[in-house]
């Protein structure tokens, strides 16, 4: 047993530098074959696009009642998956959570990118995108200002403060791993590099003005992660259909972006890590610490829906119970129960520590958690619009090419910058990694433990 506790690997400075370095060596033909195929589908959304801007929105099959449908419920997705970049970086960072300091970087890079996709979604399902002076305060030939009283209103001044704070809390934390990337690359990487690294020597004066300018970051970014969803919940709550007008969706609607967004975490970073060989960078204990995230806020929405079930019955309003009922049992009730499903019943799974140190597991289970998310967003956004107020109104969605395709491509424009930002950037950060690296030993030690 000695001989075989002397053939753990347990990494030390030097190691960590050239795990994350080699991650962002040029990359070979199957890495540009991904990107391109993720940019060719980017670009038939946009062809596509294009196409619904020249004929009219006919061409996605919108019809009263349900004028907003996929691409709202895209955007509501994607704001969603944006949240636990904050949660991770900055509340944990706060709390000095050890375990954070592997998958941060992942998260914040998520989150900057999962913003700006859900960004485009307001302009997308507008039928003539050039006019919406009704969102931003921007000067038009009309001379219109917006509705300052409106939820769309605060989305774009919520949306547009949340990517401000997260690009620059992103930046901020890669300075000092650019000088690392500075230092070890030559040619158009090292000029690339130093111009961002911003002069970053690493003197005692520095460090001290980066740890209370980091510091004072996390603390401003950290009531966005109450903040911004809570807003875009107002975009449902504000309103008198039967279904949106509810005051748990503030509470309801973070939770369910913390629990998509670690999901999402998990997503990127499993097959991340096998790909660019970091698994002794970025451990089973890290993301054990993550899947506990997901368990919990898997318990508070199974615990809202109850909630919000309960609630509808017990006010007795027959008009809600109706459009309850419909969501339940109507034609498209599977999807409501596809949600309960991924959203309330597979992460329990996440209850035994078996589960939680698997990898292909944890990855099946968050791709369940996406897909339960997501069908959450549109049961609310398409169920309470399908069947409101008058039996007579009453229209379900059904599914359009080019609403198919542009949330396709979606998925390939995040994924595309995504991949881009991990082969050129610091993806795992190295500043932190070395802070901690004693618990991320123990973490190796025990992984080996549990192996033997």
């Amino acid at each position: 047993m000695a001989a075989a506790a002397k053939s753990v690997f347990e990494p030390d400075y030097g190691d960590v530098d050239r795990g994350v370095l080699s991650v962002m060596a040029p990359p070979g033909i199957r890495y540009w074959l991904w990107v391109g195929f993720l940019a060719a589908l980017v670009l038939v959304g946009g062809a596509t696009w294009t196409n619904q801007v020249y004929r009219g929105l006919g061409v996605t099959g919108l019809t009263q009642p349900t004028m907003w449908a996929v691409y709202i419920t895209n955007f509501v997705f994607w704001v969603g998956i944006a949240h636990s970049g904050t949660l991770i970086s900055a509340i944990l960072y706060l709390f000095r959570t050890r375990w954070r300091t592997a998958v941060y970087r992942c998260a914040e890079t998520m989150t900057v990118f999962a913003v700006t996709t859900a960004g485009l979604f307001p302009i997308v399902h507008l039928g003539r995108p050039w006019f919406f002076y009704f969102l931003a305060p921007y000067p038009n030939e009309r001379s219109l200002q917006p509705d300052f009283r409106s939820p769309l209103v605060w989305d774009f001044f919520a949306i547009s403060t949340y990517l401000t704070i997260s690009s620059l809390f992103l930046f901020m934390g890669l300075i000092p791993d650019l000088a690392n990337a500075r230092e070890a690359s030559s040619g158009w990487r090292r000029k690339f590099y130093g111009l961002l690294s911003l002069g970053w020597h690493g003197t005692d004066e520095q460090w001290r003005n980066f740890s209370m300018a980091y510091l004072l970051m996390a603390g401003l970014a950290t009531p966005l992660v109450l903040s911004v969803h809570s807003v875009v919940s107002f975009d449902f709550a504000m309103a008198q259909l039967p279904g949106w007008h509810s005051t748990i969706f503030p509470p309801y609607f973070v939770a369910g972006a913390i629990f998509s967004g670690c999901a999402m975490v998990l997503t990127l970073i499993i097959p991340l890590r096998k790909i660019m060989g970091v698994e002794n960078l970025v451990t089973a204990w890290h993301l054990d610490n993550l899947a506990k995230i997901i368990l919990l806020t898997s318990l508070i929405m199974s615990y809202s829906y109850a909630c919000e079930s309960f609630l509808v019955w017990y006010a007795k309003d027959p008009i809600e119970l109706e459009t309850f009922y419909m969501r339940y049992y109507g034609p498209q009730g599977w999807i409501f129960w596809l949600m309960i499903f991924c959203n309330c019943v597979i992460p329990l799974l996440l209850f035994s520590p078996r589960v939680r140190r698997s990898m292909v597991t944890l990855f099946i289970i968050s791709l369940f958690v996406n897909v339960g998310m997501w069908s959450e967003r549109f049961v609310i956004v398409e169920g309470s619009l399908a069947a409101s107020f008058e039996p007579s109104q009453w229209r379900y969605w059904h599914a359009s090419f080019t609403e198919v395709t542009i949330t396709v491509a979606s998925f390939g424009w995040f994924l595309m910058w995504f991949s881009l930002f991990a082969r050129f950037m610091p993806i795992v950060s190295m500043t932190e990694l070395k802070e901690g690296l004693g618990w991320l030993r123990q973490a190796i030690r025990d992984s080996y433990s549990r192996a033997a």
